[in-house]
């Protein structure tokens, strides 16, 4: 008995639509990681009375304490990012879930709020990629 091309066809479909959920899902966890990192550094830093010492302290303690144990998701400069995303997008909901974590790197460069924006809407309206949404701000789009 020899298997249908469209039955085959829309099996490897639904696998291939299945995986790049799954891949999805776990980049979604992994931002949301880091914003709840984020969010914990920056309200611990706030209870500390000289924030710029406490806060390279803080960071520094940290990334000693994880680094060795859970990689360079844990470094330094990975955990100042984490703060960084925090303070630049507050509210957790309103994340995108169709953003990576790339584009929101990309979108924390941005040091005007209306830029970032503007960016933030037409990386929806136009679904680009990070590695286009980094040209169109390279490009000096707006």
């Amino acid at each position: 008995m020899q298997l249908k091309k469209e039955l085959l066809t829309q099996i490897q479909s639904i696998i291939a639509s299945a995986k790049e959920r799954a891949i999805r899902s776990v980049e979604t966890e992994r931002m949301l990681m880091y914003w709840q990192i984020g969010k914990v550094i920056f309200e611990e830093e706030q209870k500390g009375k000289d924030r710029a010492d406490y806060g390279e302290y803080l960071i520094k303690s940290i990334s000693n304490e994880f680094q060795p144990k859970l990689g360079t998701g844990f470094s330094i400069r990975q955990l100042e990012r984490n703060r960084q995303f925090y303070r630049a997008f507050p509210i957790a909901s309103a994340l995108r879930t169709q953003f990576s974590w790339t584009h929101y790197k990309i979108l924390m460069s941005i040091d005007n709020q209306d830029k970032k924006d503007f960016y933030i809407a037409e990386t929806e309206k136009n679904n680009w990629s990070a590695r286009q949404l980094e040209r169109q701000v390279n490009s000096q789009l707006l």
